[in-house]
């Protein structure tokens, strides 16, 4: 087989296996299994690959084919401009998420301190320390596993963000913070076998399940984050398409100011901050 063979034969696998972007998956596993670019393969076209090469790439076609995501199957996925490390531990960072670091990043200034509740990648803190220099960062998650990825992608891009494993704020140190993030689980229960197979059978549903209504972790970290936040902090989530109204009633109702809904690239409700005055400590 051809390296010209392999690319038709790959696309057309994964076309049947009903991947949208069948031509482009099978492009990437072929630089990974061969480890070439473009170049390479425009000058060896039509020479036979070797078997081995040949082996590996249709191993990693058959685990696309069977809607493995694309970014487990190579180890990572870009966010913000950086690279970050994945796993089935944690979600895949989205596009739609750096819409919360845009707006987190209107806000956060050096010298402040950063809290990202449901941490995951850690690709949201990390991306907000990279961009505001000085500034402080803890992330937080109840999977120690994904707490791994996390720290390991702090290393990757250089950025001394402190990540540690607690179930919301049950282990959170007794600090304040100038700006809580969160990108907390927000799919409904009932709502997730019916999600694309690369998320309903592969990423981990302790980072989809947001129970019944999709609100469970909003209104558990809308309730405590006051006792975390300095006075006038800020506190922003991202939302799915159509919990703006909901998410920014919670906060309204728990006496967050200046509340307002954000929308991404494609008009969609994506985030939803406020902020909050003499808030309340803990004795």
């Amino acid at each position: 087989m051809t390296y010209r063979e392999a690319i038709v034969s790959g696309e057309k696998s994964l076309c049947e296996a009903g991947i949208a972007d069948a031509r482009n998956d099978a492009w990437l596993l072929l630089t990974m299994a061969c480890k070439i670019d473009h170049t390479y393969y425009y000058m060896h076209i039509d020479e036979e690959m070797p078997e081995e090469l040949q082996h590996e790439f249709e191993v990693l076609i058959k685990k696309r084919a069977e809607r493995v995501p694309l970014q487990y199957i190579t180890g990572e996925q870009e966010f913000m401009g950086m690279t970050f490390h994945v796993n089935s531990n944690v979600l895949i960072p989205r596009q739609d998420t750096e819409t919360l670091v845009e707006e987190a990043l209107k806000v956060v200034k050096p010298g402040m301190k950063v809290l990202d509740m449901c941490t995951g990648s850690g690709c949201v803190l990390i991306s907000i320390l990279k961009n505001v220099h000085g500034t402080g960062g803890y992330g937080y998650d109840i999977s120690k596993q994904a707490i791994n990825v996390a720290k390991e992608n702090a290393k990757l891009n250089d950025v001394p963000a402190i990540f540690e494993r607690s179930n919301l704020f049950e282990d959170v140190a007794d600090e304040t913070f100038d700006v809580i993030v969160s990108n907390p689980p927000y799919i409904r229960s009932d709502e997730i076998p019916f999600l694309m197979p690369e998320v309903s059978e592969f990423e981990p549903h302790e980072a989809l399940d947001g129970k019944e209504d999709g609100l469970f972790f909003y209104r558990k970290i809308i309730q405590e984050s006051p006792d975390y936040l300095a006075d006038g902090g800020y506190l922003l989530f991202e939302i799915g398409y159509d919990q703006g109204w909901a998410v920014s009633s919670l906060m309204k109702e728990a006496g967050f100011e200046d509340v307002c809904v954000k929308k991404d690239l494609a008009r969609n409700d994506r985030v939803v901050c406020g902020h909050k005055h003499l808030c309340e400590k803990r004795g």
